[in-house]
């Protein structure tokens, strides 16, 4: 294939990793990605349908003043997410508001933003958030398509499997799957050339298309099961001049412990971190491994602070497939939470490469077809 071929279809993939991107972040509630906003909060920054890149939090680095970012709001418009710009920072956590707003959300019931709130931040080149004009209208449209796809498969097979979030991650699974074997294994023969002496050669396939194929199937799909799995535990603490029964209610100055019940409901035993997300909230123990049905207990420890009022907090959990000796898996998360989860990615899809080329060969394979005539 030529120079320019190769680009086009890289720009082709990206299109539709983007799009891939945006619908699933709008099934799973966060931005994978790409975000965009739905009102003006954001003008003249963003206009309401305009898209941007949004980092993921883990990778995003230090907040700081003049970041736009995207976090879980607890009182904004009934709470959910929410893009508004960093203004300020105290003790308690950030203080936000809309480039079109007159005030901050804070002067209103919104909290302090924590750290743990936070899910993205918006790319940013030379202080100017990356505008992509329009992509929440495309977003919206692809959605409605698919939701659309959604309820004529459940209805035609009788299951609710192809209904919200499963059916989604099941179609873009199933579609990215076919797209993928059809493009490795019934490309032309331009793009056949993988031995010099089979150019132009009908009947010949390179089973190393359908292993290399399968492997990149398994190892998006084990990356995308093991981001799935990991989450951030809300905890409602109210700093109180009492005491009281709930544990989230808790005077100030004291602590409170709360269980966690971690489970692997998966096949396959999972190692499981977990870290504080904000400044009044422990949890031990830091790890565990869990193997298949197994369910273990965390104690999540909240400390009030002198001052009465509401605290959010969050408890960052992380799982990955325990593939990996534990103590590698240790020092991955020890350098960046995600790292684990890209080698764990990278080495199943690897071994399924090695096994598939075991088994299959690595050499083109001609197929024959006879046909006999009968007389009559």
């Amino acid at each position: 294939m030529s120079l320019r071929g190769y680009a086009t279809r890289g720009v082709e993939l990206l299109l539709v990793l983007a799009l891939v991107a945006l619908i699933a972040g709008a099934a799973l509630g966060q931005p994978v990605l790409l975000g965009f906003v739905e009102t003006g909060s954001m003008e003249p920054t963003l206009e309401p349908g305009d898209g941007f890149v949004a980092i993921p939090s883990p990778v995003a680095g230090d907040i700081e003043e003049g970041d736009v970012i995207v976090f879980e709001a607890q009182n904004l418009q009934g709470g959910g997410l929410t893009t508004h710009r960093v203004v300020g920072e105290t003790e308690s956590g950030y203080i936000t508001r809309g480039d079109a707003n007159p005030f901050t959300d804070q002067d209103g019931q919104e909290p302090p933003v924590t750290e743990g709130q936070i899910v993205a931040t918006a790319w940013q080149v030379n202080g100017e958030v990356v505008v992509i004009p329009g992509l929440g209208l495309l977003t919206e449209a692809a959605r409605g398509m698919l939701d659309s796809v959604q309820r004529t498969l459940a209805q035609t097979f009788g299951t609710r499997a192809f209904l919200g979030t499963q059916g989604l991650a099941l179609l873009i699974a199933g579609g990215g799957l076919a797209v993928l074997l059809f493009g490795f294994l019934f490309d032309d023969e331009r793009r056949q050339r993988v031995v010099k002496r089979t150019r132009r050669r009908k009947g010949i396939y390179d089973p190393r298309r359908l292993v290399l194929a399968m492997a990149l199937f398994v190892a998006l799909v084990s990356g995308g099961t093991m981001v799935a799995m990991s989450n951030t535990q809300e905890y409602g603490m109210v700093s109180a001049s009492f005491d009281s029964e709930n544990p989230t209610t808790v005077p100030t100055n004291e602590t409170s412990n709360l269980t966690y019940p971690a489970l692997n409901g998966g096949q396959l035993p999972v190692y499981a971190f977990y870290a504080p997300a904000s400044s009044n909230v422990d949890v031990e123990p830091t790890s565990i491994r869990m193997d298949r049905g197994e369910s273990r207990n965390v104690t999540v420890t909240l400390q009030a602070p002198p001052e009465t009022g509401y605290y959010p907090q969050y408890v960052a959990e992380h799982r990955y497939f325990a593939v990996l000796p534990f103590g590698v898996v240790a020092g991955l998360y020890a350098v960046h939470p995600w790292l684990p989860t890209l080698v764990t990615s990278l080495l199943m899809g690897g071994a399924f490469l090695l096994v598939g080329f075991l088994l299959l060969g690595a050499s083109p394979v001609r197929t024959r077809s006879r046909s006999r005539s009968s007389w009559f």
